[in-house]
């Protein structure tokens, strides 16, 4: 056979391996995955699928085999076969459902000591049954019985379960702060957890996480597991260039709309956000201008850093939008402890910019969708705003992107402003299509026809846009520093604590979305326009006038 006629024949026996994979016709599917090896062994997907065909035709021994040949190409198991890990993880599984129970321990171990993910599945998974009364496989998998454990044994339980995993899933979690460091404070706090109130422990471990040196690796919100966390204020700050200002509000504290605030107690704002600071995980210093605020309404959090005297009222002092100075004195309560992602407020609240009137500008009109756009014909332009990386139900985002491209290279348009700003995240690979769209696109992709409004929120999947649009298309970006880096550190692994029931979440993967020379902290806007409150109180939206003022001519650009 030649090559010509080789190729052809490997490509059908691709084809026929797949459509029996995907009608879960396992014994055919195997047969035509050892077609595909044969043709071509050096390709470690080919593999990954034969492994995970044959476990599901219950072959263990075949399975074990293709598995083993997978993991030493570097592939995993599908959909993607990213991950070697799983492959081990598999080898695992299979060894339990044959019996060999030794095996099967040393290829968990195998596993785990690679950076398999999913703690929860591990201690769950029926191929593992036969492990379960080993106290290796607990050991393995990290599983801790709290019951009867006094209040100081469960946190320590806490601490130990949350450095294992720091050390054994972070990607080079000791880049920034030495390791010998990192176990100096894991003693410090060990020792000095009987004396800490269950909300300094919570503090404590935001600032062992911080130490990581990434923002992935941090304490999940939802803090409210600990009952002692559970009250917050019924505000929401935001921080502009003038100082900490009441974005919104509960209604019983409506007259605090668009006040500045001065002091918590006889704390004045900026020392506060210096004492947070250290509990904020990062990639960068723009990133705690958008977390320290929802801290601030955390409390407990505050009385338990000594930063104000109860954890269930404050007096503040403001400067109120009539211009005046004075005190209020605000409730905490337990009814939003988290708002990260009540767009733009939670539901009851008063927002200040309704209460403007002067029209609520886009960027703050529709913060709950997804994705959403406008046209702007006096402009010529497409107003769209991307608020999360995530499917929306109604119409998956490769959808969304289809009609939005198809709208941007119609009539009456000449320039797309893709805002960014509210983005914090999501599954990176569901932006593929509108980034491979704007690429390909010869009206979009030109100086002056694409514009790319990014800010402090901008972040993990959203900044992997960012970072990649910055380096494939001539997007010009306006607002401010994203926050975090064009590269950076970040995946969210979650670890639950079994005493506290806290999520830690860990990062074990380098994003790359720019060249590897690119140590940027950073990706700063072209067109500088930070949000200030100046512009807030008149509904104005400084970033967007700034892009729309660009015209096709560009003098040095």
């Amino acid at each position: 056979m030649d090559q010509v006629e080789g190729a052809a024949a490997y490509l059908r026996a691709l084809a026929r391996a797949r459509a029996a994979t995907a009608d879960g016709r396992w014994g055919d599917a195997a047969a035509l995955w050892e077609e595909v090896v044969a043709a071509n062994p050096v390709e470690g997907r080919g593999w990954a699928h034969l492994a995970d065909v044959c476990y599901h035709a219950q072959d263990y021994r075949r399975a074990i085999a293709a598995a083993g040949r997978a993991l030493d190409l570097g592939a995993g198991l599908p959909p993607f076969c990213a991950f070697p890990f799983d492959a081990a993880y598999r080898i695992a599984c299979c060894h339990a459902l044959l019996g060999e129970r030794e095996a099967a321990l040393r290829w968990l171990a195998t596993a785990f000591d690679r950076g398999y993910r999913d703690l929860a599945r591990a201690r769950t998974d029926p191929d593992l049954a036969a492990l379960r009364d080993d106290l290796r496989y607990r050991d393995i998998v990290g599983i801790v019985d709290t019951t009867g454990m006094s209040r100081d044994e469960g946190w320590r339980a806490d601490v130990a379960l949350l450095v294992r995993e720091v050390k054994r899933l972070g990607y080079a979690p000791f880049r920034v702060v030495p390791e010998a460091e990192f176990d100096a404070a894991v003693r410090a706090l060990h020792d000095a957890i009987p004396r800490f109130s269950d909300a300094r422990i919570v503090a404590e471990l935001m600032t062992l996480l911080r130490l990581a040196g990434d923002g992935h690796t941090r304490l999940e919100r939802g803090f409210d597991v600990v009952p002692a966390m559970r009250q917050t204020l019924p505000l929401q700050f935001y921080l502009f260039a003038e100082g900490l200002f009441v974005v919104a509000a509960d209604p019983a504290y409506e007259d605090l709309l668009g006040a500045q605030v001065l002091r918590f107690g006889d704390r004045p704002v900026d020392e506060l956000c210096r004492a947070l600071d250290p509990l904020v995980s990062r990639d960068n210093e723009q990133w705690p201008n958008q977390v320290i605020p929802y801290r601030l309404r955390e409390l407990p959090l505050l009385h338990a850093l000594d930063l104000v005297p109860q954890p269930g009222r404050v007096d503040l002092t403001v400067h109120d939008r009539d211009g005046r100075e004075r005190a209020a004195t605000v409730a905490t309560d337990e009814r939003h402890p988290d708002i990260w992602y009540d767009y733009p407020c939670p539901v009851g609240w008063r927002f200040f910019p309704e209460t403007l009137a002067a029209p609520v500008p886009a960027y703050l009109r529709n913060m709950a969708a997804n994705y959403w756009f406008e046209h702007l014909p006096g402009e010529r332009a497409i107003y769209c705003q991307f608020n999360r990386v995530r499917d929306d139900p109604a119409e998956p985002l490769a959808d969304f992107t289809a009609r939005l491209l198809a709208r941007a290279e119609g009539d009456g348009v000449d320039r797309l402003v893709l805002d960014l700003r509210w983005n914090n995240g999501g599954n990176t690979f569901l932006e593929l299509p509108l980034l491979h769209g704007l690429i390909g696109s010869n009206r979009l992709n030109r100086r002056g026809a694409l514009f790319v409004v990014v800010g402090r929120r901008t972040f993990s999947a959203a900044q992997n846009l960012a970072s990649l649009l910055d380096r494939h298309t001539a997007a010009i970006f306006v607002g401010e520093p994203t926050g975090s880096s064009p590269n950076f550190i970040g995946e969210t692994i979650i670890v639950e604590l079994p005493y506290s029931k806290l999520r830690a979440s860990i990062s074990d993967l380098s994003w790359q979305s720019s060249w590897p020379m690119d140590y940027r902290t950073w990706l700063a806007p072209d067109l500088y326009a930070p949000p200030t409150f100046a512009a807030y109180r008149e509904n104005r939206d400084p970033a967007l006038e700034a892009a729309l003022a660009c015209r096709e001519r560009l003098p040095g650009w």
